[in-house]
């Protein structure tokens, strides 16, 4: 469906759940049209592999030259991880996102930037510097003009709750308020209830939703149930005396974990668990982050703390600090984390490691796996979505049902070496920061004025054909899956 004033284009997040870069068209392609890209991702595991040349995945393959803005949903590296290349490509529009994201972007884009690009500081400080003068920080809640157009388009951002300063956002086309196209664009919605973050409210009307389907197949337990999931993994973990690795994106996931670990101690501390043939507390658990950057992101949360929800606040007040609490073990230089990695392989101390990539794509989860894949006293626990062609993916499959040794020509391949998965393989999906099926049914339920067309993007084929079929039950609607990237 395509309207008199625009079009939606599609560069990314069309084959699987990585790469989202959507844009809006104004003016339906003529010569003086503008565009607004929302979000410029990177692409990873399969999306990636399929090239036969992964830079040339990276590189803005679209004309930019209309581009009059660039908004940004949330921070994590599927949202932001081209940046570096669409600025590298001459754009030097408009970067439009809340407030938190503000603080927190620079932080993504400079690691980025070293991983893709150059560790020459003078160049990531120039970097830095062209990023902070193209930001734009806009208030939740608020209409903001993108730019001058005969169209008059405004947006605002609302909250997702999928990681703190995530977004979806509202655009309204046209002069007159009342009669103005209302386009969504849902980023990554985040479920009720999570750690931290306000839960997402549907927009009061909307002519078009573009929408994402992570888990638009899956139902995830309730908060209650993970909690007590979490808890009894951890104590099943420390009986064998093993360590609890779980592989965290270092924004989001891992401050959600250490809010609710936190949680558990505080509810806990008069307990006492088994940790091979000694008794342990509760208050003498190791929790090890063993990230840079999630130390990073960690500190960065507790500055934010004005955009915390209720609860959150509601335990500071209660002298509670859910971010930083005495069991807390923050790992920054290499050298301690192959120290520590040796370490806990070697002695079977029962300690709970969160360390990036959240889908064992690099990283120094690489190394934990390497160490404690192949010895059964330990267990892996994914709380996030695993990308096909991932080495996360293999791990969550195969050792979900036994593990697969080498022999057989399976199991994970890490550097170029394949692995048994001897360790025991969990996951607990409601940790995921992604909406289920039944959000995302809710979501658009909750549209007062419903929309005439929803776009199914960001998921994998089944999530996307499952999602479609619910709407196409529940509204009227015109539900698209696009099947390739949009050229008009």
């Amino acid at each position: 469906m395509t309207y008199p004033n625009f079009q939606i284009k599609h560069h990314g997040a069309i084959n699987g759940v990585t790469g989202s870069c959507h844009e809006l068209l104004l003016d339906n392609g003529v010569a003086n049209s503008s565009g607004i890209l929302i979000d410029c991702g990177l692409f990873q595991g399969a999306e990636v592999s399929a090239d036969q040349d992964p830079i040339k995945a990276l590189k803005i393959n679209f004309p930019i030259e209309h581009i009059k803005a660039l908004v940004v949903t949330h921070v994590h590296i599927d949202h932001v991880g081209r940046i570096p290349y669409l600025l590298a490509a001459g754009f030097r529009g408009p970067i439009i996102c809340t407030q938190a994201s503000a603080v927190l972007l620079p932080l993504v884009l400079e690691d980025a930037v070293k991983v893709g690009f150059t560790r020459n500081e003078r160049l990531i400080k120039q970097f830095l510097k062209q990023i902070t003068k193209q930001i734009i920080p806009v208030s939740y809640n608020q209409w903001y003009e993108v730019f001058d157009s005969p169209d008059k388009v405004k947006l605002k951002l609302k909250e997702a709750g999928h990681i703190l300063g995530s977004a979806y956002v509202e655009f309204s086309i046209g002069q007159n308020n009342s009669k103005s196209k209302r386009v969504i664009f849902s980023g990554d919605l985040g479920p009720p209830y999570t750690p931290l973050l306000s839960s997402p409210k549907s927009p009061y009307r909307a002519d078009v939703v573009v929408i994402e389907s992570t888990y638009g197949d899956k139902l995830h337990i309730n908060r209650r149930e993970r909690v007590q999931k979490l808890k009894s993994l951890i104590i099943s973990a420390f009986k064998n005396r093993g360590v609890l690795l779980i592989p965290a994106f270092s924004i989001g996931r891992t401050q959600e974990l250490l809010y609710e670990i936190e949680s558990i101690i505080a509810s806990s501390k008069d307990e006492v668990m088994i940790a091979g043939q000694k008794k342990m507390l509760w208050q003498d658990i190791e929790i090890i982050v063993d990230s840079p950057l999630a130390a990073k992101f960690t500190k960065a949360y507790r500055q934010l703390k004005p955009f915390w929800d209720k609860e959150a606040k509601k335990r500071l007040k209660a002298k509670r600090h859910p971010l930083s609490f005495e069991q807390l073990i923050t790992i920054d230089d290499h050298k301690t984390h192959l120290q520590t990695v040796d370490y806990l392989a070697k002695t079977a101390r029962p300690a709970i490691v969160l360390a990036a990539s959240g889908m064992c794509t690099g990283g120094r989860v690489v190394n934990y796996l390497k160490a404690l894949l192949e010895d059964e006293r330990h267990d892996i626990l994914f709380v996030g979505y695993q990308a096909q062609g991932t080495p996360g993916r293999d791990i969550q499959v195969y050792g979900s049902i036994g593990g697969f040794t080498h022999k057989g020509h399976r199991g994970v391949e890490l550097d170029g070496k394949k692995f048994d998965i001897k360790a025991g393989v969990h996951t607990i999906s409601g940790y995921s920061a992604h909406a289920d099926q039944q959000d995302l049914i809710n979501f658009v339920k909750r549209i007062r004025h419903k929309p005439k067309e929803i776009r199914i993007v960001h998921g994998d084929k089944e999530a996307k054909e499952a999602l479609k079929k619910q709407y196409e039950q529940l509204f009227s609607a015109e539900v698209i899956i696009p099947n390739n990237f949009v050229k008009l």
